[in-house]
C-alpha cells in the first residue's frame, strides 16, 4: 500500500523559519494582502513574497493556485510557495490549494503557514491526495514525499478535522493502489487477501470460494470466470459501528482483468482493463475509511472478484446461465460480463443482509463515457430520496455525478427469445439497458443506485486531486453519504 505522507498540526510559531528546510507555503489574497506567515517570510527574504504577489504569474493564477519562489535568500528552504487564497475559502478552493502545494513541492517536506485561515485541514487533505504516486513496480530508490507540517492558531479544531479527512484519504489511496495494480499482481486471490488484511482495523471479512458460490446458485457470476485459471470469489466486508439496525450495502464489480472473453476486445487499449475492478476497489476503500474513522453506522461491502478470459472452458455467446435469483440469462456478448457478476452479488446482498438500501459501483459501459466523458459518473436509481442524497454528497465532495434516465420502455431491448433476458440490448442506450438489467435483481421497495464509473475510475490526465491513473472516485462521496444519512446520533 502506498503510504500517505505524515501530516502534523502544530501551534503557530514563526521564530525558526529561517532554518526550515524543504518548502514553505504561505498565503496571499487575490488583492495582494499577505497573511501573518507570508509577512514573516517576506521579511526574511527581503520582500521576495511581495515581488511574487506583484508578478504576472500571481495575477494570472486562479484561486487556490501557487507561485513558486526558488532558493529564496534568507531561508534554508529550497522554495517558497505563495498560494492565492482568501481567509475564508470554500472546501473546494482549500483542497485545490493543497493540491497546488503538493505539485509544486515535489518530494520536499513542506511547512504550511496557515495561521488563523479557515479550512487548513482541507489544505492538508488536498496536499496529501495530490501527492500520491504509484511506484511499487519501479526499480531503484523512489523518493517518498516528505512530511506535511501545518502551523495554525486553532490546533485542536484543525487536528480533529484532519484526523477524519486522513481516514478518508487512506481509503482513497487504497482504492487507487488496487485500481493501478497490474493484473498479474492483483489476481482474484491477491485481491481477496488484501481485503482479509483489513480485519486488523476492525472489519469482519469473509471470502466465499467457488464451491460455496456454486451451492448458492451463482451461475451468472461463475460463468464469467470459467475461462480463467484464477478462481472466482465473493468477499464480504462488514463494519458494525451502529446499533441493531440493518446495514446499508455497497456492492462492487471486481473484474481483475477483462479480455472480453470469447467476445474478445480489440488489442489497442486492452492494457487498461486492469482497472475493470474499479467498482470493487471503491467499495474496499470506503470500508477501510469507515473502519479507520470508527463510523457510527452498519455497512456491508460485497465485491465479486473474477477474471474474464477466453479458453476452452469459457462461456460462449448464446449460452444460457441461471442466476442466484433463478432468472435465466442468454449471454449475447461475453464482454458484457460486469452485469453478470453484479446480478448475483446484488441478490445475495439483499437475501442475506436485508439492507436499508443498496448502491453498486462498476466500470460497466463504454457508453457512459460517450455520454458523460470523464467528468461525471452515471447515476441510475429507483429511489429519488436516496439518489438526491447521493448527488448532494458527491457535489459537496467535488466528485462529478449525473443522474441518467430509466424506464420500462428500455426493457424491451433486453428481451430474449429463449431465456428470461439477454445480457445486452444493442448499441443505443447501452448504459441505460445495463442499468435496466441490474434493476431486475433488485427486490421490490429496495432503495437502489447503480453507479457506472467507467469514465471516472481511471483517467489519462490529472484531476484536481489526483495524478493521471486511478482517481479513487466515489470514496469521498459515499463516505459523506453514510456520514450524513446513516450514522447513529
Amino acid at each position: 500500500m502506498t503510504d500517505l505522507p505524515a501530516v502534523s498540526i502544530h501551534e503557530n510559531d514563526l521564530t525558526d523559519l529561517a532554518a526550515r528546510e524543504g518548502a514553505i507555503a504561505v498565503f496571499a489574497t487575490a488583492d495582494g494582502k499577505l497573511d501573518q506567515g507570508a509577512r514573516k517570510v517576506n521579511s526574511l527574504t527581503r520582500k521576495a513574497v511581495a515581488r511574487a504577489v506583484e508578478s504576472d504569474a500571481f495575477e494570472k493564477a486562479k484561486e487556490g493556485e501557487a507561485v513558486a519562489v526558488s532558493y529564496p535568500l534568507g531561508l534554508a528552504a529550497t522554495k517558497v510557495l505563495v498560494v492565492k487564497m482568501g481567509r475564508r475559502p470554500s472546501a473546494e478552493v482549500a483542497r485545490k490549494a493543497g493540491a497546488s502545494i503538493a505539485k509544486a513541492r515535489g518530494t520536499d517536506g513542506v511547512l504550511i503557514l496557515g495561521g488563523s485561515i479557515l479550512r487548513m485541514a482541507d489544505v492538508a487533505y488536498g496536499c496529501a491526495l495530490r501527492g500520491y504516486t504509484f511506484t511499487p513496480h519501479k526499480t531503484g530508490d523512489q523518493d517518498a514525499a516528505g512530511a506535511i507540517d501545518v502551523m495554525v492558531t486553532n490546533v485542536a479544531e484543525v487536528q480533529a478535522a484532519t484526523d477524519v479527512m486522513m481516514a478518508v484519504a487512506e481509503g482513497v489511496v487504497f482504492t487507487r493502489d488496487l485500481t493501478n495494480e497490474p493484473a498479474n499482481v492483483l489476481t482474484t486471490t491477491e485481491f481477496a487477501n488484501r481485503l482479509v488484511e483489513m480485519e486488523a482495523i476492525g472489519l469482519t471479512v469473509e471470502v466465499l470460494e467457488e464451491d460455496e458460490l456454486e451451492k448458492l446458485g451463482m451461475g451468472s457470476l461463475l460463468c464469467v470466470g470459467l475461462g480463467s485459471a484464477s478462481p472466482s470469489k465473493v468477499v464480504v466486508m462488514q463494519w458494525n459501528g451502529g446499533g441493531d439496525e440493518a446495514p446499508f450495502a455497497l456492492v462492487g464489480k471486481g473484474v481483475v482483468f477483462d479480455t472480453g472473453g470469447i467476445s474478445l476486445k480489440p488489442a489497442g487499449g486492452m492494457e487498461d482493463m486492469t482497472m475493470d475492478m474499479g467498482g470493487a476497489g471503491v467499495v474496499s476503500g470506503v470500508m477501510k475509511t469507515l473502519a479507520l474513522r470508527k463510523a457510527k453506522a452498519n455497512v456491508v461491502g460485497l465485491v465479486g472478484l473474477v477474471e474474464n478470459m477466453p479458453s476452452d472452458r469459457a462461456t460462449r455467446p448464446g449460452d444460457v446461465v441461471t442466476s442466484m435469483k433463478g432468472d435465466t440469462i442468454e449471454v449475447i456478448n461475453t464482454d458484457a460480463e460486469g452485469r453478470l457478476v453484479l446480478a448475483d452479488v446484488l441478490w445475495y446482498a439483499q437475501d442475506r443482509f436485508k439492507p436499508t438500501g443498496v448502491i453498486n459501483l462498476a466500470t460497466l459501459t463504454g457508453a457512459i463515457i460517450i455520454g458523460l466523458g470523464h467528468e461525471n459518473a452515471g447515476v441510475f436509481s429507483n429511489d429519488d430520496q436516496l439518489c438526491n442524497r447521493f448527488l448532494k454528497a458527491a457535489g459537496s465532495e467535488g466528485e462529478g455525478a449525473w443522474r441518467m434516465p430509466m424506464g420500462p420502455a428500455y426493457d424491451a431491448k433486453i428481451k430474449s427469445r429463449i431465456a428470461d433476458m439477454k445480457n445486452v440490448g444493442g448499441r443505443d442506450a447501452g448504459s441505460i439497458t445495463a442499468a435496466q438489467f441490474l434493476q431486475r435483481f433488485i427486490k421490490d421497495d429496495m432503495p437502489w443506485i447503480h453507479l457506472d464509473i467507467a469514465g471516472v475510475a481511471s483517467v489519462k490526465a490529472e484531476t484536481a486531486l489526483a495524478p493521471a491513473g486511478a482517481t479513487g472516485w466515489g470514496v469521498m462521496a459515499l463516505n459523506r453519504l453514510i456520514a450524513d444519512t446513516y450514522e447513529a446520533e
